[in-house]
C-alpha cells in the first residue's frame, strides 16, 4: 500500500523585524499623520508618492559593490538583471525625482511624503525592519530662509501631533560651525578626517555623559560601568576644554555670542554663525517658540552641509508603573545640499525634516494613557434571511446619515451574533425579527451601557423585566434613534 503523502501547511508566522497592526494603533497614527499633513498643506508643501522600490544605484548610501546587495536595504534583482531595493528612507527618493524632473518642477520645490521604508538591520525591542517616516523638504532654496521656515514648521507638526509646548525643543546647530570648531583646534586638514569621526562620536554623547564622560574620551579613553575601555581622541587639555566650552555653549543667555567668542575669527565657524543669525532673525516669534541654539545636536553631521535640528521631549513620561521613560529624540533634519548632485553633476541647494512617527506615537499613548479600541461600528442583526436586504436597507440610512454600520453575515443564530457584534466593540445592535417586523418597531440595544449594567445588576430577574439598555422604536426612526443612543457615549 502506497504511504499517503504528507501536505505541507505553512507555518503561519510573521518575519522578524515586522509586525501585524491592528485597531487602535492605526487609529491613533491615522489622525496623527492627518494633522500633520494639514500642517504641511497650510504651508504650501504638495504631498509626493515615490514608489516603494528604487534602482539600489539611485539609493547613494547603498551602492552594490557585492553580487547581492543586501548590506542595510532588501534588494531584488529583476529580469533585466538590474538591482532593485526598497527604500531606505523617503529622502532618496526624493533626490531622485527631482534631477529626473528637475526641468520642469517649480523651484524651490516643495514636497511632504508619508509612507513606509525598510531597512535590513539587525530588529530589536522597539526597532522594527518596517516603520512610517513622515517628511518635509525642500529643494533649491538656500539657507538661512528655508531652515528657518522648516524650523517653526517642525514646531507647529510638533504640536499638531499632540505635544504641548513647553514639553519638547527643537535644537539647533550647523555643521559649519562644528568646522570651526575643528579649525579653532587643528583637526581641519584631509590627514583629520579620522580623528574628527573620534572626536565627534565623543561629542555626541554629551547629553548622556555630560562633562567628565566626554572629556575622558577626548582624552586617554573612558572606562564604562561594565568595564569596557574606550580609546580616547588623546586632544590636548586646551583643546579639550575649547570642545567641553562649545557643548556648554547653549546654556549661555547669548549662545551665539558664545560661539563666535569659542570659534573666534575661523571661516568656517563665521558662515555658520551668519546662517544661525539669519534663522533667528527670520522668525518673527522666535523667542515665544520651542527653538534653542545647542551645539550638543552632533549625530548625522557627516551627512548634512549646513544647519541641523532635532526635536527633543522635555517633559518627564512615566511608563503605567510610574517608572520614568526616555523617549529622546521625536524627529530631525538639516541641510543636504549634496544629495541631488549625484545625479546631476551641480549643487542643488536642499533643506528638510523627518518626523519620527513611532516615537512620537509612543510618547503620546504615555502622556495620555493607552486608548481603548476604537468604537466599532453599529451592527444591524440579521435574524431571518429573506429579510436581507430590509437589513441592508437600515445600514445604508445609517450610513447616509454618517453612521458607520453593517449587516452581519455569518448566519442567523442570535447569540453567536450578539457575540460577534461584542467582539467589534459595536456601540448599537439594532433587532428586527418577526415580531419587531409586524409591529413595524425595531429594537435597539445599547451594548455599551449594556456591558456597564451587567456588572452591577445581580439579580437576572431584575435585569429580565428592566432590559434599561434595549428599547423599541417605530421603524421610521431608526436613524434618530441610533443618533440619540451614539450622543449618550461621547
Amino acid at each position: 500500500m502506497a504511504k499517503k503523502q504528507k501536505t505541507f501547511r505553512p507555518k503561519a508566522r510573521v518575519p522578524r523585524g515586522f509586525r501585524d497592526r491592528l485597531g487602535a494603533e492605526i487609529v491613533a497614527e491615522r489622525e496623527m499623520l492627518a494633522r500633520i499633513s494639514a500642517v504641511y498643506e497650510s504651508h504650501g508643501f504638495d504631498p509626493l508618492e515615490t514608489p516603494a522600490f528604487e534602482f539600489t544605484d539611485a539609493l547613494g548610501k547603498f551602492l552594490p559593490d557585492v553580487d547581492r546587495p543586501n548590506q542595510g536595504v532588501f534588494s531584488i534583482q529583476d529580469d533585466d538583471q538590474q538591482w532593485m531595493s526598497l527604500r531606505y528612507d523617503l529622502t532618496a527618493p526624493l533626490a531622485r525625482y527631482v534631477a529626473e524632473n528637475y526641468d520642469g518642477l517649480p523651484k524651490p520645490f516643495r514636497r511632504y511624503q508619508v509612507g513606509p521604508v525598510w531597512r535590513n538591520e539587525k530588529p530589536g525591542p522597539g526597532r522594527f525592519r518596517q516603520f512610517t517616516q513622515c517628511d518635509a523638504d525642500t529643494v533649491g532654496a538656500p539657507a538661512p530662509y528655508a531652515d528657518a521656515e522648516m524650523c517653526a514648521m517642525f514646531c507647529d507638526v510638533i504640536e499638531a501631533a499632540g505635544i504641548q509646548k513647553g514639553d519638547y525643543f527643537v535644537r539647533i546647530s550647523n555643521r559649519k560651525i562644528v568646522d570651526g570648531l575643528f579649525e579653532k583646534i587643528g583637526l581641519d586638514g584631509d590627514e583629520s578626517a579620522e580623528m574628527r569621526m573620534t572626536v565627534m562620536r565623543s561629542m555626541d554623547k554629551f547629553d548622556r555623559l555630560g562633562d567628565q564622560g566626554v572629556s575622558l574620551l577626548l582624552g586617554k579613553g573612558r572606562k564604562d560601568d561594565s568595564g569596557d575601555f574606550t580609546d580616547g581622541a588623546n586632544l590636548d587639555p586646551a583643546n579639550i576644554e575649547a570642545v567641553l566650552s562649545f557643548l556648554n555653549s547653549g546654556q549661555a543667555d547669548d549662545p551665539l555670542g558664545a560661539i563666535a567668542q569659542i570659534l573666534g575669527d575661523t571661516k568656517s565657524g563665521e558662515a555658520g554663525l551668519d546662517e544661525l543669525t539669519g534663522i533667528k532673525n527670520a522668525i518673527p516669534d522666535f523667542d515665544s517658540r520651542s527653538i534653542i541654539f545647542d551645539c550638543s545636536v552632533i549625530r548625522g553631521l557627516e551627512y548634512y552641509t549646513g544647519p541641523v535640528f532635532e526635536a527633543e521631549l522635555t517633559s518627564t513620561i512615566e511608563d503605567a508603573k510610574g517608572r520614568p521613560v526616555q523617549i529622546g529624540s521625536v524627529g530631525g533634519g538639516g541641510r543636504y545640499d549634496g544629495l541631488v548632485k549625484r545625479f546631476k553633476g551641480v549643487e542643488v541647494p536642499a533643506v528638510g525634516f523627518s518626523v519620527g512617527v513611532s516615537r512620537l506615537l509612543a510618547a503620546l499613548e504615555l502622556q495620555q494613557g493607552a486608548k481603548a479600541n476604537p468604537a466599532g461600528p453599529v451592527i444591524v442583526l440579521a435574524l431571518e434571511k429573506d429579510q436581507m436586504a430590509s437589513y441592508q436597507t437600515m445600514a445604508a440610512e445609517l450610513r447616509i446619515a454618517g453612521i458607520r454600520s453593517e449587516v452581519y453575515l455569518g448566519g442567523s443564530n442570535f447569540a453567536k451574533q450578539l457575540k460577534y457584534a461584542d467582539k467589534r466593540t459595536a456601540p448599537v445592535a439594532i433587532i428586527q425579527g418577526e415580531d419587531e417586523r409586524q409591529k413595524n418597531e425595531i429594537t435597539i440595544k445599547d451594548l455599551v451601557l449594556g456591558s456597564e449594567l451587567s456588572k452591577k445588576i445581580e439579580d437576572n430577574t431584575e435585569w429580565r423585566e428592566e432590559q434599561p439598555a434595549q428599547f423599541s422604536v417605530p421603524r421610521a426612526n431608526l436613524v434618530e434613534a441610533v443618533k440619540s443612543t451614539l450622543a449618550r457615549r461621547r
